[in-house]
Formats: C-alpha cells, structure tokens, sequence
C-alpha cells in the first residue's frame, strides 16, 4: 500500500534535505561551503550578476556571510570541482565526473554542426594553442575566429568560430573548464586538470549514470516527483522512468503519494520531517530548493517564474526577484540590485504574500537584507515604493 504525506511533511522533508533546518554556523568556512555542495550534488551557474553571481547565493542561504572569496579564482581546484552541463552549466564535484562521460560522447554528435561553423583544421588548431600554451579564454587566442573558420559563424547565435571550437571541445570533454575569469570560462585540457583517478575510471554507462544522477537528486531533495528528479540533471523522463522503477524495486526509493500532488512521488530512504523547520533565507532564483518551478508551487503554494525576459511593462514584481523563505513558508519577494558604485543594496519591490502578516515578515527580511548588504561589501539597504511591503519594510530597516 502506498503511504501518503501531507504537504507540509512533503515540505519539511525537501527543507531539511536542503540544509535548511540546520543552524548557520557562526563563522562559515570551507568544510561548511564543502558540506552544502556534497549535499546539493551541483550547483548551477548563471551570468546573471545584477545582486551576486547565482553560484554564490546558495552558499548565502544555508550559511549566512561566508567568505565570498573561497568561491573565486580557484575554487575548482579547492573544492575539487569541474564545470559541465548537469542541471545546466553547474559546478560538480570532481567524483562525478565519470558519471558525465556519456554525454561527452553525446556532444561528439555534434561534430558535423560544428565542422560547418569552425573547421576541422581550426578544431586541431585551438587544442593544440591550449595543449603548448595552458589554460586560455577565448580573448587569449592568437586567432579567436579567422583562420578556417570564414569570419563569424552563422550558427550558434552567430558566435565566433572560436568561441563554436571551444564549446564543443568543453561538451566532448577534449577541454575542461578549469574557472571562469568575469564570467568567461577558462579552458584546459582534462589531462592537467581532473585527477587521472576519474579522467580513467572504469566505463560507466548511460543506464548506470542516470541511476546515480537519481539518487544523488532525491537524496539532494528528499522528495519528488518523477519528473522533479529527472529535471536535476536534466535527463528524459522516458530514459528516467525505467530507472526510477528499478530504484524502487531495489529500495533505494520508496514510492509515495503527496497530498494536492496529481503524480506519485519517490522518498529517499534518508528523508526527515526533524520537526519544525525554522529557517530564514533569501533564495536566488537558481537555488535547487525553487529551480523547478511546478515543484516550488506544489511545495509552497507559490507562484514564481524570473522575469527578466519580460518586458518591463508586462514584469509583475520586477526584473531579478528574489523570493524569501521564512519559518517553512515562501513569505514574500523582492526586486534587488547591488548598486556598487553607490555602496548600496536597492529594493526596487517587496512583495508580501497572502495571508502573511508584514509586521511579523519585515522586521525578518530586513534583519536578512542588512546581513546581505554587508556580504556584499554594501553599506546601506534602500527601499523603493513599489509593492504591498515596501512600507513596512522601510519601517523595520530604520
């Protein structure tokens, strides 16, 4: 007989699997950093930079002002990292890399588009530049896109044929991103970049890396639909359902029903309510918690989706907004940017949502906001007028 949660025990779970139920330790520092990228399995990049990198706020959430620098320049070396394509472009640690191998050998596929774009000879030309000369961006390539590539591409949003050799190269695993310098991947052959240990390990097939993917997603979520695990590492649904179906008859996963939830869900065998969870977090829009949208809304009754793609009159509450977690409830949102030149964190939103008490949620976010600001380096908190919260937020900043 299938077991049935209620919502709210569907919700502590992914809480406490999550890191929220923990304290924040009092001076964070790399086994704490360390902690939550085991726990979370990757941690998805973005180029969106208008408050923080996206790779930095995760870390925020779950252990308050940590020192930013231990995730800049070398931080793959330091955490044992590698960069490739896992829930998108993330961060993985170092001992999946294996697992990754098969969608290497998915990238090579590509090699007729990128044959047209760039060139083989020019193919050869930019591993061999990198093999003699180290780690390069693409700015440090003698020739970043003339020699046998034509000028630019017309594929690929009509990038540069350097920029076309270097990313297939990095989806078949020939280079490797060893950091990114303002955002721009540096790359490096694997040979002097991932131990030998995993760059020779034994064959792991598709069918085995996407049953390890899984594992790693419902641990890192606690509970999900099928759907929900898949997404984490971006596989399909009909290569995930067989896998699923095989963790649950070995009892890795446990199937369950969730109440207001329309699929049946799978529970890792490490899952726990631990009680009420009392946690207080701004949440980047790429933080694992909230990425997959229909999973925040079944969780938290609450409707999300990044608006920097819309147009600005059609924006409901703003370009970059962060949504606010307080006690096991998504209580509110705000629009921020990190004015730097102004040494100043700008509200340009705060959103309270129904049923929430704004007396109770604003002196909690400011508390959050003012703790952010100094992470930043930011000297003040500036509160725009516009939504429902602003007021009493600006109350509770003073």
């Amino acid at each position: 007989m299938t077991d049935m949660l209620s919502k709210i025990e569907a919700r502590r779970i992914a809480l406490v699997a999550q890191g929220f139920a923990e304290p924040r330790p009092v001076n964070a520092g790399h086994t704490d950093v360390r902690r939550v990228i085991d726990r979370l399995g990757l941690i998805q990049l973005d180029s969106v930079n208008v408050a923080v990198r996206a790779h930095f706020m995760p870390f925020f959430s779950r252990l308050g002002a940590y020192p930013m620098e231990l995730l800049d320049d070398g931080a793959h070396e330091r955490f044992d990292l590698f960069e490739f394509w896992g829930h998108v472009a993330s961060l993985i640690p170092v001992e999946q890399y294996p697992l990754f191998r098969h969608r290497m050998e998915d990238g090579i596929k590509d090699r007729s588009r990128t044959l047209r774009d760039a060139g083989a000879g020019y193919l050869n030309l930019i591993l061999d530049e990198i093999r003699e000369r180290g780690p390069l961006t693409i700015g440090d390539l003698e020739d970043p896109g003339r020699k046998g590539g034509g000028g630019r591409s017309p594929g690929w949003w009509n990038r540069a044929p350097g920029k076309v050799a270097l990313e297939y190269h990095f989806a078949t695993g020939d280079l490797t991103s060893v950091e990114r310098r303002n955002f721009s991947r540096v790359y490096d052959i694997p040979e002097r970049a991932i131990p030998s240990k995993y760059r020779d390990a034994e064959h792991v097939s598709r069918e085995d890396a996407h049953r390890e993917f899984l594992r790693i997603a419902a641990r890192a979520y606690g509970i999900g639909t099928g759907a929900d695990l898949a997404d984490y590492y971006r596989i399909r649904m009909p290569e995930a359902r067989p896998r699923l179906a095989e963790l649950v008859e070995a009892g890795e996963l446990q199937e369950v029903e969730v109440e207001g939830w329309d699929q049946p869900a799978y529970l890792h065998p490490d899952a726990s309510t631990n009680g009420r969870v009392d946690a207080r977090a701004i949440l980047s829009p790429f933080d694992s918690l909230i990425w997959e949208r229909d999973r925040t809304e079944r969780l938290f009754d609450f409707f999300y989706r990044i608006e920097i793609y819309v147009p600005e009159k059609k924006r409901q509450y703003g370009y970059y907004v962060l949504p606010f977690l307080l006690g096991e409830d998504l209580v509110a949102r705000v629009d921020v940017k990190a004015e730097r030149d102004r040494c100043t964190l700008r509200i340009r939103g705060a959103f309270i949502e129904d049923g929430q008490d704004p007396a109770h949620v604003a002196p909690e976010l400011a508390a959050e906001l003012k703790l952010m600001a100094e992470w930043l380096g930011l000297k003040r908190v500036r509160v725009g007028r516009r939504g429902n919260l602003c007021s009493a937020l600006r109350e509770a900043l003073r």
